[in-house]
């Protein structure tokens, strides 16, 4: 089958809900992918994260083979010993606790949302939630969304949320009222163009939760999994939430999603108040075990921190020759390059020609995420086409 083949396919068949790039990836290896025509790209920004270790890892692959010669799907009506093993697994690299399983970012979402709802039910109802945040694409996740381009055409919109700017800790208690029971942010803003949040804004959330008895919900979605040069984002600053959301990264490459709640709370939702009929399956579990075991025995997490340093040192430099960049934002391996022009599509374009995938959010932020694996020799080349292409822009 050739593209033209593909594309149609698509177009009489798929419902149009992306903006797709005309080429179409047939194969994956930790820090490549190939098109259908054979060409080799280089993945600065593996599917958001999903192939955040690289594609087709080997401990993932091995974790998988042997999984399918025993059962892929177990009712959660019984029980399951890759289930129960990755929740033990995800406690023991977080925070005492429990761990409920989806399959997406906005399944977690929804289930941290319902926990909320459930904690202050019935008189306490609303969430705080972040300006240029990004949570999910359900209903109710995308009424959370701090962005209102994701929002137009679906009104009406759910009650019980409010938006309020990042970093800022005295918008947050003002927007505090006797309704509040939750605030609910990303410690990096993903979608929003790589937004940090500072740490003692962080420490005054915390603060403000635990007075006024309302829970923290940390949406690790794209900062869990080694992203940031932890295992979970908020190991990097240092501050516990009550309840952590997990997916992309944590399957590496299947569907997952994960909600972690502390031990304080994991009472609040009993059986018949939530479910997910393909949550946690056994294949997809065996995965997730296989990530872990490339983390740590597989050394990709201090990897990640030591490419992260490279990054930071070669783009610092990238910036002093280059006045077309204003800013670099920098966590682990979660990286923006904020420009100073309008539209940054055609640095993508540019890229995607010369073999290089990475992502323009936000307009004029470039999104690098390279995966966990990835060397000092294909940073540099990397950075190589990246350099070039904005050399090229006047």
């Amino acid at each position: 089958m050739n593209f033209k083949q593909v594309k149609k396919l698509y177009d009489d068949y798929v419902l149009k809900t992306y903006t797709r790039t005309d080429f179409c990836l047939v194969k994956g290896k930790d820090a490549y992918v190939w098109d259908i025509n054979g060409k080799k790209y280089l993945d600065f920004f593996p599917g958001w994260v999903v192939s955040g270790l690289g594609h087709r890892n080997s401990y993932v692959v091995k974790n998988l083979k042997k999984q399918l010669g025993k059962i892929l799907h177990i009712s959660n009506n019984f029980y399951s010993d890759m289930q129960g093993t990755l929740a033990k697994t995800i406690i023991q690299n977080s925070f005492p606790g429990k761990v409920f399983f989806g399959n997406s970012g906005a399944e977690a979402n929804e289930g941290a949302i319902k926990l909320a709802r459930k904690f202050g039910n019935p008189d306490r109802y609303e969430i705080i939630t972040m300006e240029k945040s990004f949570h999910g694409r359900t209903i109710a996740t995308i009424t959370a969304t701090g962005q209102d381009k994701v929002k137009i055409g679906f009104e009406p919109l759910p009650a019980g949320f409010k938006h309020v700017p990042f970093n800022d800790i005295n918008a947050a208690r003002n927007a505090v009222t006797d309704k509040t029971v939750a605030i609910m942010l990303e410690p990096v803003q993903g979608e929003g163009g790589i937004n940090i949040a500072d740490k003692t804004y962080l420490q005054e959330l915390r603060k403000l939760c635990d007075e006024k008895n309302m829970l923290l919900i940390f949406d690790e979605v794209q900062t869990g999994i080694g992203r940031t040069g932890h295992m979970f984002g908020f190991q990097a600053f240092g501050v516990q939430p009550d309840v952590m959301t997990l997916a992309k990264s944590l399957g590496g490459g299947l569907p997952i999603g994960a909600v972690v709640v502390s031990s304080k709370y994991t009472d609040i939702l009993k059986p018949g108040s939530h479910a997910s009929t393909f949550g946690g399956s056994p294949i997809v579990a065996a995965a997730a075990l296989g990530v872990f075991e490339a983390l740590k025995k597989g050394g990709l997490l201090q990897n990640g921190k030591k490419m992260s340093k490279y990054f930071e040192k070669e783009l610092s430099s990238m910036a002093k020759r280059l006045p077309l960049i204003k800013k670099i934002k920098l966590l682990g391996l979660m990286i923006g390059i904020e420009l100073d022009m309008e539209d940054g599509a055609v640095v993508f374009e540019k890229c995607l020609e010369k073999g290089l995938l990475i992502n323009c959010t936000q307009k004029n932020i470039l999104r690098i995420t390279p995966p966990l694996c990835i060397t000092k020799k294909d940073a540099d080349k990397g950075l190589a086409i990246l350099e070039g292409v904005l050399k090229s822009i006047k």
